[in-house]
């Protein structure tokens, strides 16, 4: 019963082989390898464009480096006051554009309004006083599991265009959020209006692999410099290549996405059924992420019983507020999720509403 993370669980068998499959031989260093070349060229049919694709080990690395490329570093990135970027990377995105400032934008649910970004640049209009805006970045998914349609990722994107700024996106869940969307990822990206994606393939079955995607190549012009001097540069990239080749073949990143979702959903259901009325789900579940509020009684029962889950902070998730006597919690379902691991957890929970 461990939803803590989608970080908890294990490697995919089929990536798992593909390491092994690759661990012959020998190839040419630094992502020269026919590997590698491969994985970029399928990347390009996933996304259906011209893209140039650099390999990296880490979210946070791809994200910061994503950053550094569109952003100089008397710039300023844009971004909502919750998004990874701001809250869980150390600094790293300052630290890797030299020093770029991220403005943080309130909205609900962790989500970016047209309007909100508007009115942050609005503010932001003094000159070589101030960083110059240069990057908006929105996250697929955001750190509350809610997700972007095509239509609000245009018109975020529009916003930007206005300012002439770069558009990114953080998609550590990209997967999560393409599956339960629909649409392609194409759609979902540079058909409206991203520049840049950071592809996210660790939380999704991945031992350690990440893609940084330009789709606006002129970005990419010096990117193999900053990945070096950032120690991104990995010797032996065939073994990321073939990470990013197994995770991309037979859409099994789609596959493990969908199944980590309908984890989620049948939690979420399970939570909603829970006797007595006093469990609250004040978010949409769009993604892997089911966020609840429980009555601290019954978190206690929980934790008793081996439940693993994140209290999360914050007083005013959604539209409901946690009040005193409650906690807000966050269960997050992996590829490896089971049915049994999530009837467990709706066992626990029975038994716990019941008793109150």
């Amino acid at each position: 019963m461990n939803f803590t993370s989608d970080n908890v669980h294990g490697v995919d068998d089929a990536i798992l082989d593909a390491l092994r499959d690759v661990n012959t031989g020998t190839a040419r260093a630094y992502g020269y390898d026919d590997w590698s070349a491969a994985a970029e060229a399928r990347l390009r049919d996933v996304f259906e464009c011209d893209l140039a694709a650099f390999l990296v080990v880490t979210g946070t690395a791809a994200n910061s480096l994503a950053l550094a490329a569109c952003c100089p570093p008397y710039g300023a990135v844009v971004c909502h006051a919750e998004a990874h970027i701001t809250t869980d990377e150390c600094g790293a995105p300052e630290l890797f554009s030299g020093g770029a400032k991220l403005m943080g934008v309130g909205g609900a649910a962790c989500k970016l309004t047209p309007a909100a970004v508007a009115r942050m640049l609005e503010q932001m209009g003094r000159g070589e006083h101030e960083q110059r805006p240069s990057v908006l970045s929105i996250s697929q998914a955001t750190e509350l599991g809610t997700t972007y349609a095509p239509d609000e990722i245009a018109a975020l994107a529009a916003v930007a265009r206005d300012r002439r700024m770069h558009v990114h996106m953080d998609g550590a869940r990209f997967a999560n959020a393409c599956a339960r969307l629909g649409g392609s990822p194409a759609d979902l990206t540079w058909k409206s209006g991203v520049d840049v994606l950071s592809f996210g393939a660790t939380k999704n079955g991945a031992l350690g692999v990440e893609a940084v995607l330009f789709f606006d190549r002129t970005l990419a012009g010096d990117f193999v410099y900053l990945r070096k001097r950032t120690g991104q540069l990995v010797s032996k990239g065939r073994f990321l290549a073939a990470q990013m080749l197994a995770y991309l073949d037979d859409d099994r990143w789609l596959r493990n996405a969908r199944h980590a979702n309908a984890m989620a959903d049948r939690l979420a259901a399970a939570v909603r059924a829970l006797p007595g009325g006093r469990v609250r789900l004040p978010l949409p579940v769009e993604a892997n992420a089911v966020f609840a509020i429980v009555p601290a009684a019954l978190h206690a029962h929980l934790q008793a019983a081996g439940a693993r889950y994140l209290v999360w902070p914050g007083a005013g998730p959604g539209t409901d507020t946690v009040a005193d006597g409650e906690v807000f919690i966050r269960l997050l379902t992996s590829f490896r999720t089971t049915l049994e691991d999530v009837d467990a957890f709706t066992a626990a929970a029975s038994a716990g509403a019941a008793r109150r």
